[in-house]
């Protein structure tokens, strides 16, 4: 007689617990990167010298930011975004190093950016999924679209 579909069980305490704790660390990793970018802001300008070092260690810090930032938008990380952060962490190393270290690792650290580059860019620029639904004759209207972790 009643036609009201019956109530959803609440969600797990065991869920919301870690959920809880996901979104406490993601406010403390969001935090932390906003601080060391204050941080390194207040440095280069005592300094009254800007360098490239210091503008990947920023770019690193806004790098977290946007990822901690759509993760709280969409629940989801683009899988891209930690390759761009790895990247331009390892190209702030090769920096880093000067020319003090062997050639092979100017290689091994240049490989290593060339294919974490690659991969973004196959992972980018892959044809969408289709759903069993589509049998593959509609297109996307957003091409390219990013895998989610």
């Amino acid at each position: 007689m009643n036609d009201l579909p019956p109530p959803t069980p609440p969600m797990p305490l065991i869920r919301k617990g870690f959920q809880l704790i996901e979104n406490a660390f993601l406010l403390l990793i969001g935090t932390f990167a906003v601080v060391a970018m204050a941080q390194e802001v207040y440095e280069t300008v005592l300094n009254v010298r800007v360098t490239l070092k210091e503008l990947l260690l920023m770019f690193i810090y806004v790098e977290v930011i946007a990822m901690v930032a759509v993760y709280y938008e969409s629940k989801k990380i683009p899988i891209t975004l930690p390759m761009f952060i790895a990247i331009t962490a390892i190209s702030r190393l090769l920096i880093l190093q000067g020319k003090d270290q062997p050639p092979a690792n100017l290689l091994y650290e240049s490989g290593a950016i060339l294919i974490l580059a690659i991969a973004c860019a196959v992972i980018s620029y892959r044809p969408p999924r289709h759903s069993h639904h589509d049998h593959g004759h509609a297109k996307s209207a957003h091409p390219g679209q990013d895998q989610q972790i």
